[in-house]
């Protein structure tokens, strides 16, 4: 039940017609290796997402427990949003991105690891919450490997924002760049481009609508509430809907999907590795 299936039938990821576990490729779609080895009916098990919003709560959750206890001197707890803060530099050692780690100290990677880290108890629930509700949905509509590539890249396109704002435009009210920037938003707010665009391309009125009122709700709270990244947010929203584009909901999703998203999944972790072995500044 909970092996490879080495024969039968299985369902394409990309298309859903009926193939052969061993086929080389969908007759329907296209898509080479549909039966993925044997393992597609195990992966699907998992949901449409295949694992997608499991991988993001461990990995979040993992971190946000390593910098709290990277930093037991400094857990802040002033005030409802601070509630068990993380140090900033032991968000700095694993991975805050912003204008000061990228543009002083150097440490480019920081755009691919600083969505996995959180700033305090309500930031993880809350972007947590929205991971489950948003990923499944748009894994149902992308599929689950380009799901991945839009979150990856919506988080990158997001810190980038920030910290080029940060570090070379002036002080705007309410949306400033970020020094140090850290969360899941910006990729949440790619996904929220993604439907916003898949609305658009496929006609869907209903979805359309209500990612609008989701993106529009975002960024209302982000102006009002002090210390919200809104250039993250914006940047991660404009970067998911240039990459839905791209990738084109209307289209099969194709076996190299599944290879950039694991390949963004390694490059991430590599990331969070190499801001914990780098010195940190004294």
């Amino acid at each position: 039940m909970f092996g490879r299936k080495r024969e039968g039938s299985v369902l394409c990821p990309s298309c859903g017609q009926l193939v052969g576990v061993n086929d080389e490729r969908c007759l329907n779609c296209g898509r080479m290796r549909p039966g993925l080895w044997g393992f597609a009916a195990l992966l699907r098990n998992t949901g449409d997402d295949m694992g997608f919003v499991q991988l993001v709560l461990f990995c979040c959750g993992a971190l946000y427990l390593a910098t709290l206890a990277a930093s037991p001197d400094s857990i802040g707890g002033g005030g409802l949003l601070g509630l068990l803060s993380p140090g900033l530099r032991s968000l700095f050692r694993f991975g805050a991105s912003g204008a000061i780690p990228i543009f002083r100290y150097g440490r480019w990677w920081t755009v691919l690891s600083a969505s996995w880290l959180h700033g305090g108890l309500l930031h993880i629930l809350f972007n947590m919450m929205s991971v489950r509700n948003l990923v499944p949905l748009t894994a149902q509509l992308y599929g689950p490997a380009r799901t991945v590539i839009l979150y990856l890249v919506a988080g990158v396109t997001g810190f980038l924002a920030s910290s080029l704002a940060g570090a070379f435009l002036p002080r705007i009210p309410f949306l400033t760049g970020a020094g140090f920037t850290i969360g899941a938003s910006a990729a949440i707010f790619g996904l929220i481009g993604a439907l916003l665009y898949y609305g658009r391309r496929g006609g869907s009125r209903m979805i359309g609508e209500a990612a609008r009122g989701w993106a529009l709700g975002g960024l209302v709270m982000g102006f009002m509430i002090p210390g919200i990244d809104n250039w993250a947010h914006l940047g991660g929203l404009a970067g998911g809907y240039a990459t839905a584009r791209i990738l084109d909901p209307l289209k099969p999703e194709r076996g190299d999907h599944v290879l950039l998203a694991v390949a963004g999944l390694v490059l991430s972790l590599a990331a969070v590795v190499a801001s914990v072995i780098t010195d940190l500044p004294r």
